[in-house]
């Protein structure tokens, strides 16, 4: 089973630079488990110490939000598409997103600079 995964620009140094990566997986948990074994970290960035989606992390199957899909246990068929996007308010990452990525070595202005990209390109 073929998932295409949307990967942005904040995420892509897990990724070698891929903008899109293939995963396999039942739910969205299986999904990110399988990426993870191929991508080491990605799983850590969007999957909180609980065992939940961060807050300030938005996911998308074929454009429906996960959170109202059943989140991590979401269904996943052959084909879909699965979006991930860092939230941002008022232009900017929030507070909690900006220190927990700073935590791992990441400055908040490359945040806001990869926040930035990633909305001129989607225009």
């Amino acid at each position: 089973m073929a998932i295409e995964v949307r990967i942005p620009t904040i995420l892509r140094s897990y990724t070698g630079g891929a903008k899109v990566v293939d995963g396999t997986g039942d739910t969205l948990a299986d999904l990110l488990t399988d990426l993870d074994s191929r991508h080491g970290g990605l799983r850590g960035r969007l999957i909180t110490d609980a065992g939940t989606l961060h807050r300030f992390v938005n996911v998308y199957v074929n454009d429906e939000d996960v959170r109202f899909l059943g989140a991590l246990d979401a269904k996943l068929s052959d084909g879909d598409s699965v979006t991930i996007l860092p939230a941002v308010a008022g232009g900017a990452f929030g507070f909690a997103a900006a220190a927990a990525i700073s935590s791992h070595s990441i400055s908040s202005q490359s945040v806001a600079a990869a926040v930035a990209r990633d909305a001129v390109a989607a225009r």
